[in-house]
């Protein structure tokens, strides 16, 4: 059978689309990264880093010339200008296609991958760039992608030659504890945090794996979630030039950009639970509840309050609130001649280090009850809440038949004070609520009172409180560590 030339050319026609489908599926299942890496050094590959800036002020910049100093470097450089709303006054970027403005709130009138900055960038690496940083150098960016891919850390970051260059910071995050430390970095240039203005390069699906990869301020966000993974950056000796016109060049500027910057970076911190911030020469920045605010917990059920849960113990400022608490109430129970001892969980954390116990969420003392008419807040109390001249609240608890004294009218941070009386040689009180450790003792446990560390200061305790202890939670309680109700949540097993 011969075939005319109408279908020989028809036959050709259908065997070249099924070839180029056949091609554009193989395609397809390449992975993405491989695609936009192209060939290797040495072939004519396009950029394999895209520009990202995100740490710049809308109402002073200079964003332009840093965008235009990376395409005089490459025409084709790929550059993404990130803001979470359309920076005004409006940023005067090169119209070419490989310049990008990337709005990061969500809209009405646009699609949900508008707002996630992985959709605009195609290439394996990213570098963040800050505002006042200005390409000079032809190469830098491939020079740190080669130092990254050298091994020995996960990013790789090179100074702007600005007035604040980067310097390395060592960085210690702990989540149970609410808490990030900063202090010198032992083996620098390896480290695991910057101070400082540099450019810092990463791999792309390492940044968008992160839960916040552009968080304001980038390099405190950025940091505090690849410290906490262990990844290192390694800083580079190749300086970043500044900008020939720096922004904020006028005081009322760098007034206004330090007093936004402290307001992101204090939002930042507690959006990603870090209560406590300990500097490099110890310096304390607090981030929690204050006597002006409401504790960091709510209600606690079951004994056991919802941060267990998460894996971590009492918010540090909670504690703190405790602290000065107990040291207070103390305080104005010695000077009125209230007889009071340590009890239950405060006890135990006293025995155990001298401090409270680390996800404890209140403090408890005991008291003799015919001692409270010497107390003129406790006195007051009976009658209704009192406020005293230090802001500190007493008042009769609601459960029962006890006093309790709160951090403040805003914040419940409080301290228990439960009243025992002896009866034939046994202390027990008319309020019992459903605590393992809620039983009477022999009154021979607090004859003598003896002074135990305590949470920054010395309080009174039971004679042989270890004794005392075993009694109420049981033997080996002290070198045994539990939480409280450990039907629901076990300290074994929330690891």
């Amino acid at each position: 059978m011969r075939l005319t030339r109408c279908q020989a050319v028809l036959a050709a026609a259908i065997t070249l689309n099924l070839l180029v489908l056949f091609y554009v599926s193989w395609l397809q299942h390449q992975p993405r990264n491989s695609r936009a890496r192209g060939p290797r050094r040495g072939a004519a590959a396009g950029p394999r880093v895209t520009v990202l800036v995100r740490e710049f002020e809308a109402f002073d910049n200079a964003v332009p010339e840093l965008v235009d100093s990376f395409l005089q470097q490459d025409a084709a450089q790929p550059v993404v200008v990130a803001a979470d709303t359309l920076p005004y006054p409006p940023l005067a970027l090169p119209r070419v296609p490989n310049v990008r403005l990337a709005l990061l709130q969500p809209a009405l009138d646009r699609p949900a991958a508008a707002s996630r900055p992985e959709t605009y960038v195609a290439t394996e690496f990213v570098a963040l760039v800050p505002d006042g940083a200005r390409a000079e150098v032809p190469g830098q960016l491939e020079h740190m992608v080669e130092a990254l891919r050298a091994g020995g850390a996960r990013l790789v970051a090179a100074p702007v030659a600005s007035a604040n260059p980067a310097r390395c910071l060592a960085l210690n995050v702990s989540l149970r504890e609410w808490t990030a430390r900063y202090g010198p970095a032992p083996s620098a240039p390896r480290c695991d945090a910057l101070d400082g203005d540099a450019v810092v390069l990463l791999r792309s699906r390492d940044l968008f794996n992160l839960s916040a990869p552009l968080a304001r301020p980038v390099g405190t966000g950025l940091f505090l979630q690849t410290a906490l993974r262990g990844w290192a950056v390694r800083l580079l000796d190749l300086p970043f030039g500044a900008a020939r016109l720096p922004p904020l060049a006028t005081a009322h500027a760098r007034w206004k950009a330090e007093r936004e910057g402290r307001a992101r970076r204090a939002a930042l911190l507690r959006a990603l639970g870090i209560r406590l911030v300990s500097g490099e020469g110890g310096r304390l920045e607090w981030f929690g509840c204050s006597k002006e605010t409401p504790r960091c917990f709510g209600t606690v059920v079951g004994d056991t309050p919802a941060y267990l849960y998460e894996q971590r113990w009492t918010p540090p400022c909670c504690l703190r609130a405790l602290r000065e608490t107990a040291r207070y109430v103390v305080g104005v129970l010695e000077a009125a001649g209230v007889r009071y001892w340590l009890e239950g969980g405060s006890l135990l954390g006293a025995a155990r280090h001298g401090d409270i116990i680390p996800w404890d969420y209140d403090v408890d003392l005991g008291i003799y009850l015919e001692d409270v008419g010497n107390c003129e807040q406790l006195r007051g109390a009976e009658a209704g809440s009192v406020v005293d001249e230090r802001g500190f609240v007493w008042e009769k608890a609601v459960e029962g038949d006890f006093f309790r004294v709160q951090y403040s009218e805003s914040n419940h941070l409080h301290v228990d004070l439960w009243p025992f009386y002896p009866r034939n040689g046994v202390m027990t009180k008319d309020t019992w609520l459903d605590h393992r450790q809620d039983v009477e003792f022999p009154e021979h446990f607090l004859q003598p009172l003896v002074p135990l560390p305590f949470a920054g200061f010395v309080a009174q305790a039971p004679n042989n409180y270890r004794r005392f202890l075993e009694l109420k939670f049981g033997p080996g309680v002290i070198e045994n560590p539990e939480y409280p109700n450990p039907s629901l949540l076990s300290l074994a097993g929330s690891g």
